[in-house]
């Protein structure tokens, strides 16, 4: 039984699974974009968010724990350097899974998992845009009846 354990298997090993998952996430990072399964994909959105994270706190301690999962220093550096500032106000959600044809082969559901590009706009902004847009509603509803 499989009880209390989390994660997909992938019909990999362990050991096979998690250099593939750090093959995946060293790709990821430095091409933001890239094809797999749809199962892949998700379990990649996992780690490359953590990776994210991890290069927005930009410590020391955080760059060597990207480093024991992702083992190529340029990629990290890239990580630290040009990924992750772009996500600074943004609290999490910084991958896209948009699914694409089966693949030819065996049929299998594809993906592609990318970077989020547009910005984040927090609740508290869209609550101030949403308040002004009232206000001007309001008034040229009065201009129009006056």
């Amino acid at each position: 039984m499989r009880h209390n354990k989390s994660g997909r298997t992938l019909g990999r090993k362990p050991d096979h699974r998690q250099h593939m998952m750090r093959n995946m996430v060293t790709s990821f990072l430095q091409n933001e974009k890239i094809t797999t399964t749809v199962t892949r994909a998700k379990e990649l959105r996992k780690l490359a968010e953590r990776m994210i994270t991890l290069g927005k706190r930009g410590d020391m301690h955080s760059r060597r724990q990207a480093l024991r999962i992702i083992r190529e220093p340029k990629v990290v550096a890239r990580l630290f350097e040009m990924i992750a500032p772009r996500y600074a106000d943004r609290p999490g959600g910084y991958t896209r899974i948009l699914r694409v044809d089966n693949r030819a082969g065996d049929n299998a559901p594809m993906a592609i998992i990318e970077l989020v590009e547009e910005g984040y706009v927090s609740a508290a902004a869209e609550d101030t845009d949403s308040s002004d847009e009232q206000e001007k509603t309001a008034e040229q509803k009065e201009v129009a009846a006056g």
